[in-house]
């Protein structure tokens, strides 16, 4: 029985693979334009005051999500 299970594991279909490797590959493509906009094309100044005024709201959530877990 356990043999018949990690010869299922070892099975891994082609288009799940494609698919894989093309969200992968998407990404990449993403962080690059994202690295672009940022860092070529001199917006980084107004990228970073977007940065900072989501800080707040963001360790907000940090901290509300921390309490919920320390709760369980």
């Amino acid at each position: 029985m356990a043999e018949e299970v990690k010869q299922e594991e070892k099975k891994v279909e082609p288009s799940k693979i494609m698919s894989t490797m093309f969200k992968v590959l998407l990404g990449l493509v993403f962080l690059g334009l994202a690295a672009y906009l940022l860092l070529g094309r001199g917006w980084w100044i107004s990228s970073w005051e977007v940065i900072k005024g989501c800080a707040g709201p963001f360790l907000i959530l940090a901290a509300i999500i921390t309490f919920a877990i320390a709760k369980e």
